[in-house]
């Protein structure tokens, strides 16, 4: 979204969580917690500890507000501070008077990284790479610099290669220590899958190459030619990029843009400044996320692969079943089929790619296994072939011993 494009910088504290290995096991962790950012998020003129607050109620860690002063992103970390989230930094400064402004909020305790661009065509890939450095200078390299890079259906002509030249381009001239691009499958004509899988696999391949984690989004906000956000939407868009190895969560927007293009309505704290449905809904999926986080941070994608009728631009159908498992079919509609792998455990995880009606998923394992509820608890599956409805959009998590 051309709205997204802002001069900006920032980074910080759970920066450790997704992009360090940590090792671990099969048991939930405390410590375990996904990064959730919120994209155009409380603005300067509404900034306020009840809004922060309001904020870390819906489950978001991080926060990206597009904001153009030094002093409104100071007063952006103290109130952000104060609720116990982070901020993902942006202001004017940060580029253009870069030493002072890192030197004035490098060390508040709020501060999670430095934001730079969104969506940058390569010409800017060596200006970025060159700002990148000044921040990281004058950071010390404390904090983590991030930006937004374009879907894989920008035309080749516009991006001046291929898309996974792109990304891989992007990885070796600018140098950032995360990938992250967004992708919005889900339209009014349902979901973009000849593409959406493609962009996908293309990002997880270049950045496991280059042993970086990548970030990605969901929509929250319906506009032109995006629907209001279900359910089954956010789990779809979320779930599946989890399984995919994403490492860090972000939501398009959290605040309503205050612009008639694109027909923005419906935010999360809509139009109205007032909590709208999406609101609850991101809510209740950032909670279950955070419940079954141990699972995804810090997991080793194995395999990915898919079942079912259709196969997609980038989708490799299943050929061999992932160790352990005796049997696996769904419906005709198919799944997204992705095994972990994280210490002593691996994790199964099964997508739905369906918003229309449940896939049937029927699974036996050849050892002891359990299912991960929504609250994250291992529940025990009996012996031989076990049954599941998976909901339209939704997963179904499973893990045993390697």
């Amino acid at each position: 979204m051309n709205l997204k494009n802002f001069v900006a910088v920032g980074v910080t504290a759970f920066a450790a969580l997704a992009l360090c290995s940590c090792g671990g096991g099969g048991e939930r962790k405390a410590d375990e917690v996904l990064p959730i950012m919120s994209w155009y998020s409380i603005p300067a003129q509404d900034a306020s500890l009840e809004r922060y607050q309001e904020l870390a109620e819906c489950g978001f860690n991080i926060n990206f507000s597009h904001l153009y002063t030094l002093k409104d992103l100071q007063t952006s970390l103290d109130l952000a501070g104060q609720a116990g989230v982070k901020v993902m930094a942006t202001c004017v400064d940060l580029e253009t008077a870069t030493d002072s402004a890192v030197a004035a909020i490098k060390d508040h305790p709020a501060l999670y990284g430095y934001f730079l661009r969104d969506e940058p065509l390569p010409a800017a890939f060596p200006m970025l790479a060159e700002w990148a450095e000044r921040i990281r200078k004058a950071d010390g390299g404390e904090h983590p610099l991030y930006l937004n890079l374009l879907p894989s259906f920008v035309d080749s002509v516009a991006l001046t290669c291929n898309y996974r030249e792109y990304v891989r381009r992007f990885i070796s001239e600018v140098k950032l220590p995360m990938v992250s691009f967004d992708f919005y499958p889900v339209t009014f004509n349902g979901i973009t899958k000849d593409y959406w899988y493609d962009n996908l696999q293309i990002v997880h391949e270049e950045s496991e190459a280059a042993g970086l984690p990548f970030w990605a989004f969901a929509l929250s906000t319906a506009h032109d030619p995006y629907p209001l956000p279900t359910m089954a939407s956010l789990r779809l868009e979320l779930y599946t990029a989890l399984a995919y190895g994403a490492q860090g969560l972000q939501y398009f927007t959290y605040w309503n843009p205050g612009t008639e293009t694109w027909n923005f309505h419906e935010a999360p704290i809509n139009q109205d400044k007032q909590r709208s449905e999406a609101y609850y809904l991101v809510q209740q999926m950032n909670k279950e996320l955070q419940a079954r986080a141990y699972v995804f941070l810090n997991s080793k994608v194995v395999s990915i692969a898919h079942v079912g009728d259709d196969m997609y631009k980038g989708c490799k159908r299943m050929e061999d079943l992932p160790p352990h498992v005796v049997s696996l079919s769904t419906g005709s509609a198919g799944a997204v089929v992705s095994l972990l792998e994280k210490g002593s455990w691996n994790y199964l995880v099964v997508v739905s790619r369906t918003l229309d009606a449940p896939t049937d998923l029927n699974v036996e394992f050849g050892s002891k296994a359990w299912t991960i509820d929504r609250e994250g608890n291992a529940v025990k599956l009996a012996k031989g072939p076990n049954t599941f409805s998976i909901e339209p959009g939704d997963v179904a998590i499973f893990k045993f011993r390697k």
